[in-house]
């Protein structure tokens, strides 16, 4: 049978496994996926509820996660929830599942053996509270890519990098020829999330980890942490005329060829594939801006929040089983240019990209992020001081890396 057969054949054995109830449910569902890509994946998910008989509403919340996340959290505290909600699995959401406001999950895990499909087991960990599951990881992000235009080099007269160091050098030849060597959006977390892979990347997971997961303020004064503050001094000098504020516009001066490169999260690929754009021709990818390959287990989850309603709460169940689905899995991450979190799904049809990140999780050089280990506080504070340092040239690196220790001395 055929790959696209076989799908076929397994999606359908799902809408039927599924379809229990007589009459349609509605199921509001919030997320910030307003992208092209974003929203091409996200009418996988709606398609797959709806084959179960029940509709899912979408409640899509345009900006990004820091914009959709307040106005979320609002409603639910405030007694108007949701069916279900994305968050970054990890911390996100831990008040609220402290405060008693969000479904336990556990029945449902247990039922479809979740433990033993869900891979790698740093994903359901961060959806466990004290020993019970309250979100379904639907599929693994990895900020630490770099995106590169390769119509934009070919224009500079120079070689498509293979490394970040490689691309801090190509800066003038670019530069000269009109084009912008790095896009960084103006919103806050893409600034920080750049630091972050930069930490990753330049220093290496044990300093990443240092500095995240310890803790260490004197570790994140220090010589290694500088050298990271250095990259992200060059990267705030080739970013300088982006002039842009969503990251889908900054991906899209790479597609365009206004741009060299982009540091941005997988999900670019969403916006790549819309263009009609075709990695390893159009555009190339650095997994680990080509000097630590390596993929962090972040990603997207949805919790459900406690419903009074019996048929939206049976209607929560269908939607947490349905998207793990096998097929649901493939279709989504697909579209999205994720990786499943389903560790016995084929993606044959992955492109040069997907495969790089599919064969580095293969080899297991994987790590947390910051989402798991920062709580929301903390990283808002980091937020912060990168939004000022990329916008601000005044402000010296030694400057910012004070400001940084400081930030990590109190983190929690």
């Amino acid at each position: 049978m055929s790959y696209r057969f076989a799908i076929a054949a397994l999606a359908a054995t799902t809408a039927i496994a599924f379809a229990g109830p007589a009459s349609a449910t509605d199921l509001e569902v919030t997320h910030w996926w307003t992208s092209g890509g974003e929203a091409a994946a996200v009418a996988e998910f709606a398609k797959a509820f709806d084959a179960t008989g029940n509709h899912w509403v979408d409640g899509a919340i345009a900006g990004s996660g820091g914009t959709a996340r307040p106005i979320m959290i609002s409603r639910i505290t405030g007694g108007d929830p949701m069916g279900a909600t994305q968050f970054n699995h990890g911390r996100q959401a831990e008040e609220l599942v402290e405060a008693g406001l969000m479904r336990d999950l556990t029945d449902i895990a247990t039922k479809g053996k979740w433990t033993e499909v869900v891979r790698p087991k740093s994903l359901l960990d961060s959806c466990t509270i004290d020993g019970k599951i309250y979100c379904v990881p639907v599929n693994i992000h990895s900020w630490q890519w770099l995106w590169l235009s390769n119509e934009a080099f070919a224009k500079a007269g120079v070689p498509v990098p293979n490394t970040w160091d490689e691309l801090v050098a190509a800066a003038p030849a670019l530069e000269k020829a009109g084009i912008v060597p790095l896009a960084v959006g103006g919103q806050p977390w893409q600034a920080s999330g750049a630091f972050d892979v930069l930490m990753a990347a330049v220093g290496g997971t044990d300093t990443f980890l240092k500095v995240y997961k310890d803790k260490d303020a004197e570790f994140a004064k220090g010589p290694e942490v500088a050298k990271v503050f250095k990259a992200a001094d060059d990267a705030r000098k080739m970013a300088k005329g982006t002039n842009v504020q969503d990251w889908n516009q900054a991906t899209n001066m790479v597609i365009t060829g206004k741009a060299g490169g982009q540091i941005m999260g997988d999900w670019a690929q969403g916006e790549f594939q819309v263009a009609g754009k075709e990695a390893g021709k159009d555009y190339s990818c650095l997994p680990g801006l080509g000097l630590n390959p390596v993929i962090a287990t972040g990603g997207d989850a949805f919790y459900f929040p406690l419903l009074k309603d019996e048929a939206k709460s049976k209607a929560q169940e269908v939607l947490a089983e349905t998207m793990l689905a096998p097929a649901t899995q493939v279709a989504f991450n697909l579209k999205k240019g994720s990786l499943p979190v389903r560790g016995d799904v084929d993606l044959q049809t992955a492109n040069d990209c997907m495969k790089k990140g599919l064969d580095i999780l293969a080899k297991g050089s994987v790590m947390p992020w910051t989402d798991q280990l920062l709580s929301q506080d903390t990283q808002k504070q980091k937020e912060d001081l990168f939004s000022e340092f990329f916008a601000n040239e005044g402000m010296t690196v030694e400057d910012a890396q004070k400001r940084f220790a400081d930030i990590i001395a109190s983190a929690d």
